[in-house]
């Protein structure tokens, strides 16, 4: 039976690198994925170039007939999924501090969209297959300040219900502007990306439990500071080097490693650890990167 990796979100950024390194290494076919046709064609004719040959879907994320549209074709094509990576997501505009309608595309579109891909998607992985979910530094505790939602975070008992109060209590703050800014970490900066990758990261560690009866392995990851359109074209590492991460995860990591935190050197994290210092920090990207810049 033919083997199947999927990349949602792949016309760019890490999603392409991913897509063009699985192409090279994965025994079997590679489904690129976009939510705009012609952009994703457009990647796949880049990669034909390269003699790289990736098979191509629309996949809107947030689109629930797009995904049973794509959950049909691989059930009729394939069958099944191996690999599942979901990339798709967004990030803030200039704008550190959005109003409530941008927040909720991005709330939508990096959390409540992985919700359609479970209920559609994950059926389709087969008895030990691999499944990433792309967060970011953006995705640790130490990202939230509020004592409150860390104590709530930190159950051992966290229920989605849960993580869907705290996504919507910070949702319902930013539309009534009762949000205190203070209850996230560097001012609360694109605090709608971080509160959508924190419940991302917090329900990969709930999906793993689900999925333990089928031997399915699902992490999540921060695939570092990459030079894409999210970080307006700054970063520390090109797509391809960014790409590397990911594929070891789906590829070569350990069976036993499931339902973790894993940072962009391959180091696996505790995500509980709230005093760290693994959340983002706006001021030292834009420094750091300026001056590699020069």
């Amino acid at each position: 039976m033919v083997k199947v990796a999927v990349v949602t979100g792949s016309n760019k950024g890490i999603g392409f690198g991913i897509v063009k390194e699985l192409l090279k290494r994965f025994d079997g076919v590679v489904y690129l994925t976009s939510r705009d046709d012609g952009r994703g064609k457009a990647a796949v004719a880049k990669l034909n170039e390269l003699g790289l040959k990736p098979e191509y879907h629309q996949l809107d994320v947030t689109d629930r007939d797009s995904v049973v549209r794509f959950r049909d074709h691989i059930k009729e094509k394939y069958g099944g999924i191996d690999i599942l990576i979901n990339n798709a997501g967004v990030g803030n505009s200039i704008d550190f501090y959005p109003p409530y309608e941008e927040c909720k595309t991005i709330i939508d579109i990096n959390y409540f969209s992985i919700f359609t891909i479970q209920e559609l998607l994950f059926p389709l992985v087969k008895d030990n297959g691999r499944i990433l979910n792309m967060s970011s530094a953006c995705g640790h505790l130490s990202n939230i300040r509020n004592k409150d939602w860390i104590e709530r975070l930190l159950k051992k008992d966290l229920t989605v219900e849960d993580i869907n109060e705290f996504v919507n209590w910070f949702l319902e703050g930013v539309k009534n502007e009762t949000f205190k800014y203070d209850d996230i970490a560097d001012e609360g900066k694109g605090a709608a990306y971080r509160v959508s990758k924190v419940a991302l990261s917090a329900l990969t560690m709930l999906q793993q439990k689900e999925l333990e009866s089928k031997n399915i392995a699902i992490n999540s990851m921060h695939p570092g500071l990459v030079q894409t359109d999210l970080m307006l074209g700054l970063g520390f590492y090109d797509i391809d080097q960014a790409a590397q991460t990911p594929i070891y995860l789906v590829l070569d990591a350990p069976d036993s490693l499931k339902g973790a935190f894993v940072w962009h050197d391959r180091k696996v994290v505790d995500w509980y650890d709230y005093k760290g210092d693994y959340y983002f920090k706006t001021n030292y990207f834009i420094k750091n990167c300026a001056q590699k810049s020069e």
